[in-house]
């Protein structure tokens, strides 16, 4: 894995100093999610590394079965990757874009685990609270997890926020055994 992201590293690179010079971020990151999805589907996969398929078919295979039309600095990027075999970093080349570009707009990923479903008004309520205390736009993804109990537990890049009943209760047990 970690070698897949060496290798994805300068195409990542390239693509996003490519979209933000052309002011095409939202567009790129969009056909990269697509192609990523084609590029992890373990029958393109093995088309992919079949070197008996021509790379001017595995080319037409990745851009059409992403469903989207792409642009020609994207079909021609497509076909950079296939001729080198790399076609397959795709979803880790996505990864790293998405990290870049959010870092570029000054966006930051956050995971809220809570113990129960979030009505829409809390969630927006808790999303702006955080926005505020971050000082800085968040891409909120929030799971469901019942074994919390009850609270929420959020993690924002290497900084979490425990305050599940789960949690305080493995404090309060760390604590007395102090």
């Amino acid at each position: 894995m970690a070698e897949n992201l060496t290798l994805a590293r300068p195409y990542a690179e390239a693509v996003f100093a490519l979209a933000r010079e052309a002011g095409t971020l939202p567009s790129w990151a969009d056909a990269l999610q697509r192609l990523a999805l084609v590029a992890a589907d373990p029958e393109a996969l093995a088309c992919l590394s079949n070197p008996r398929i021509a790379a001017d078919q595995l080319v037409k295979l990745v851009s059409e079965s992403s469903g989207i039309t792409l642009s020609q600095e994207q079909h021609s990027f497509v076909s950079l990757l296939v001729a080198n075999d790399r076609a397959a970093l795709l979803p880790e080349i996505k990864s790293l874009f998405i990290i870049l570009k959010n870092t570029h707009e000054g966006v930051r990923d956050a995971l809220v685990t809570s113990a129960f479903p979030l009505a829409a008004d809390a969630q927006a309520k808790l999303v702006s609270d955080l926005e505020a205390r971050f000082a800085t736009r968040l891409n909120v993804s929030v799971v469901v997890d019942p074994e919390l109990i009850g609270g929420v537990r959020i993690a924002i890049g290497d900084e979490v926020i425990d305050a599940s009943v789960r949690g305080k209760l493995a404090a309060m047990a760390a604590a007395l055994q102090n």
